[in-house]
């Protein structure tokens, strides 16, 4: 295998594939990134860790077309320290790949391509497309309420399932326990007959990379145990988490009867401020609420306390209510609108944010107690 590529091509694949690779593997072929020289001035970029694949393909001038596997991460840390506009050339041959680029060169052990392990995808029989900016939305809005807890593995990715509520929709949910969040968009067309999915969090993580680079529409195909994401020059195919997700609606509150109208932003201040001081294990904050006055306060054994008034439109009945200021923090990143409202019920019950009836998103928090 011979080709030459320009080092801003070969940065950009190598800098989405080489995430995918872990850091400690005790099978020596995944640590690897596939390279294969293609006729027709292409060279294909492949990585995998057995339950996610990227696969990209980037414009190269190939002098012999043919495919080597080599370290991703050393590759790419080469890579970035070459100077800009260099040319590299790369050539594999006798167990090695040399690259060089102008007076540097460096060669590097390889493995056989007939090694490297790629994910079969079997029969993918949902297919549909998403504007790369709902997809964006999707996940921003949802992927900081995936739990990070193993032993609940269904919960550690993004629930996609079609419902007909009103008119036909495509739901994406994710759920700590602790937090819900969960957007709702119009039902693309082929999306019918989906199957209900979890898309796990690594996958999530890598696709939002990728977005950032996309214009126009992402293709899904799914199956009911993988998915696959075309981003036009790179391809992102996952195994789906095989579990079943929680039935989230039943924690949605309907009849939440005290409402809070308030300004994101001096809300978030606020409780950003006064946790301050909240100890790392509980990071309580206490929210008191008065007609048209809420005080928020943290008081800390070992700190002290804290308090600060924020305004804000509330005309039920007063009481308090407790929350984990980093959850309460999180919500109210992903809120983009002047107004947000909080459904409130009691100090025990579960909270309901959003910025209102029509927005696409809503959030669920289970208070604590201060």
């Amino acid at each position: 295998m011979k080709a030459t590529i320009e080092r801003a091509n070969l940065l950009k694949g190598l800098s989405h594939v080489q995430s995918v690779v872990e850091r400690r593997n005790t099978i020596p072929i995944l640590s690897n990134v596939l390279i294969e020289a293609r006729e027709g001035g292409s060279l294909r970029l492949m990585a995998t860790d057995l339950d996610l694949q990227i696969d990209e393909t980037v414009p190269a001038a190939i002098d012999q077309p043919g495919a080597t596997t080599v370290s991703a991460h050393t590759l790419f840390d080469i890579a970035r320290k070459l100077p800009e506009g260099a040319q590299v050339e790369l050539h594999a041959a006798e167990g090695k790949l040399k690259i060089t680029a102008g007076r540097y060169s460096s060669s590097l052990p390889t493995l056989p391509r007939d090694d490297f392990p790629v994910i079969a995808e079997g029969d993918l029989p949902t297919t549909f497309e998403l504007p790369a900016e709902t997809l964006k939305q999707i996940i921003d809005a949802t992927r900081f309420a995936i739990s990070t807890e193993e032993t609940r593995y269904y919960l550690n990715g993004i629930f996609l399932h079609v419902s007909d509520d009103d008119q036909p929709v495509l739901k994406a949910a994710a759920t700590d326990g602790h937090r819900l969040a969960r957007v709702t968009v119009a039902r693309p067309d082929g999306a019918e007959a989906m199957p209900d999915v979890i898309v796990p969090r690594k996958c999530v993580a890598e696709l939002r990379k990728l977005l950032d680079e996309v214009d126009g529409s992402v293709g899904v195909s799914l199956s009911g145990s993988k998915i696959r994401f075309d981003l036009g020059q790179a391809i992102l195919t996952s195994k789906l988490i095989d579990g079943t997700f929680p039935d989230y609606t039943r924690v949605i509150p309907t009849g939440n009867d005290k409402l809070l109208k308030i300004d994101p932003r001096s809300f978030m201040q606020g409780v950003d401020r006064v946790s301050t001081i909240a100890t790392e294990k509980t990071r309580a904050v206490k929210m008191a609420l008065d007609r048209d006055r809420i005080t928020l306060s943290v008081t800390s054994p070992e700190n002290g306390a804290a308090a600060e008034e924020v305004p804000g439109e509330y005309a039920a009945q007063g009481f308090e209510i407790g929350f984990n200021s980093r959850y309460l923090l999180d919500i109210l990143a992903q809120i983009e609108g002047d107004m947000v409202e909080v459904h409130l019920a009691d100090a025990s019950a579960p909270t309901l944010i959003r910025e209102s009836e029509s927005s696409p998103a809503l959030y669920v928090l289970m208070p604590m107690r201060v």
